[in-house]
Parts: C-alpha cells; structure tokens; sequence
C-alpha cells in the first residue's frame, strides 16, 4: 500500500540528553529532531512520566534484564514518537513505544501495529 511521495532520507539532528534512571534500569536518553521542530522541555517531562509510568511493570513481567537500556524521543514530521528500550538475556532488546500525531487527543494503537522505528530513530 503506497501512502505517497516517499521522503528521501536526510541526517537529523541528535543529541544526548543524559541518562534517567527509572526503576533499577539505567537508560541514555536521545533527542531526534525532524527538520522545523524543537524538541521542548514539556516533551522531555512528558516522555519521562511515560516511561516512568510505563515501563517498570513491563521490565518486570518480562524478566531476566540487564538493568540497561535507552529512551528516543524523536518530534518528527508527522508526530512525536517516544521509545523505551532495554536488553534482556544479554543481548535480546526490547521495546516499548508511543506514537501521537500532532495534533490527535491520543496515541497511536501501537499494540496491534507492527511498527517498530522510522529510519531516524535506527540511527541512534
């Protein structure tokens, strides 16, 4: 299914915004920006309340973690996108996601979609 022109990639801007630590976890925290947007302070507080929230019972249920991991909070082109990841069994990462719109009242269905990352956020 074609939704379109397809965007021809160009490098973002990245930046390493520190390390949070969420439960036991340890997590280096990057900002992507999309060309024209601003990643804001209010974006950063939202995203870490959403980890915070959502990520320790899901650590938990899946077990066998390494207590590391890294969070993307990529304001793109289309919406904001915040993802939690952390490295189970080793070398196994796992993957936590929220993808709004700009502009929606609430976040994608990311449970049933098998969206993983947009080009820029592999980069990281």
């Amino acid at each position: 299914m074609s939704t379109g022109v397809t965007e021809i990639y160009s490098p973002r801007t990245v930046a390493h915004l520190g390390i949070w630590d969420v439960g036991h976890l340890k997590l280096k925290v990057y900002g992507v920006v999309a060309a024209g947007k601003e990643l804001t302070n209010s974006m950063i507080d939202d995203a870490k309340a959403f980890v915070d929230q959502d990520l320790p019972p899901l650590v938990l249920a899946e077990g066998d973690d390494n207590g590391l991991g890294f969070i993307i909070i990529h304001p793109g082109d289309l919406g904001i996108s915040v993802l939690a990841h952390w490295w189970i069994q080793g070398s196994v990462l796992c993957q936590h996601i929220r993808r709004t719109l700009w502009g929606a009242d609430k976040p994608m269905d990311t449970a049933t979609r098998p969206v993983i990352a947009c080009v820029w956020e592999l980069g990281c």
